[in-house]
């Protein structure tokens, strides 16, 4: 089967460092992504610093407030990783202060962090994600389960990371999750497990728009693609293009659709389920602060079209001036 040609990336709509100013890189925080923000950042941050801009590392929201008031914040890279750095909090935050970003806006971010909101509004505009209960605290797992079949996975509807994740293949399974449930404070959300290929797609703001870049197809040596074949495991393979065909067209075109549906911007990953047997597509989730660790996917994915880190990350960085006169 045919390759679909890969996107068409426009040029770099600067060449100047200067042209950033001073840009805090925004990473580590509070939340339960933290480690993983900072190893993020400090590749960022790397990779800006080898183009000449003038960036500098800002563990969490509060010493980035402080700064910001001392005038020492131009623009702001954010790879704070879940909590208030992915939900609109910061957004809003830098929105009143004036002070550029990259990624997606208020709205963008406050849904896409929240599963459970971002798959209601695929559902109203059509859009296919897996079947699913929202649940609160006390509810009845087991009823759950029972109503959507075995199996699903159980996780928080407003975390990343495979953070308290479960995978749930028989009722005996559920009694981890509930567990965790009892200390747990926010909602949950049960899942359809789909049967088949886990597939990503990363999505970069150019001058040309919106580009979907190739998909990635994930297959973990375990079970399942959870924390440590994300972000430990070195026997994960990633194969990009992840579909082939009018199939990973299709699959691009999908992944557009979700990202602009909840009004994200910038850039981000869109995660996908194709089921194994029908060869149906189904959304799970989108990113809005995507990881950039050595195993990290939007800088594979990019690295296959010719764009490196570096690149990568200075045009992220542009997708903050979007707004600038001139831009």
């Amino acid at each position: 089967m045919s390759t679909p040609t890969a996107p068409h990336i426009a040029p770099q709509r600067t060449t100047d460092p200067a042209r950033f100013g001073r840009v805090a890189v925004l990473m580590g925080g509070t939340s339960a992504e933290r480690e993983v923000s900072l190893d993020s950042g400090r590749n960022v941050l790397e990779a800006l610093q080898s183009r000449g801009v003038d960036a500098f590392a800002v563990d969490g929201i509060p010493a980035l407030v402080d700064l910001v008031r001392q005038g020492g914040v131009d623009r702001v890279f954010n790879i704070l990783h879940g909590g208030d750095g992915e939900n609109g909090v910061l957004q809003g935050l830098l929105e009143a202060l004036g002070v550029p970003y990259t990624g997606s806006g208020v709205l963008g971010s406050a849904l896409t962090l929240d599963k459970i909101r971002t798959k209601q509004v695929w559902l109203s505009l059509g859009l296919p994600t897996p079947r699913f209960v929202r649940l609160m605290a006390g509810d009845d797992m087991h009823a759950a389960a029972r109503s959507l079949g075995l199996p699903v996975f159980v996780k928080p509807s407003c975390e990343g990371s495979s953070v308290g994740a479960f995978r749930i293949l028989h009722e005996d399974d559920l009694a981890a999750a509930e567990a965790f449930a009892a200390g747990y404070e926010g909602e949950l959300l049960m899942e359809q497990m789909i049967v088949g290929d886990e597939l990503t797609v990363g999505i970069l703001d150019d001058a040309n728009g919106h580009q979907a870049l190739p998909s990635i197809r994930i297959v973990p040596a375990g079970k399942w693609y959870d924390y440590h074949a994300k972000y430990i495991a070195d026997d994960t393979q990633y194969l990009c293009p992840g579909l082939d065909g009018e199939a990973e067209t299709e699959l691009r075109r999908l992944a557009m659709a979700a990202f602009t549906a909840v009004d994200c911007r910038g850039w981000g990953r869109v995660d996908v389920l194709r089921d194994r047997d029908s060869g149906n597509l189904y959304l799970l989730e989108i990113n809005t602060a995507p990881g950039m660790t050595g195993h990290s996917l939007v800088p594979q994915a990019a690295a296959k079209i010719g764009i490196d880190l570096a690149a990568l990350c200075w045009r992220a960085l542009e997708s903050s001036m979007r707004e600038d006169a001139g831009w």
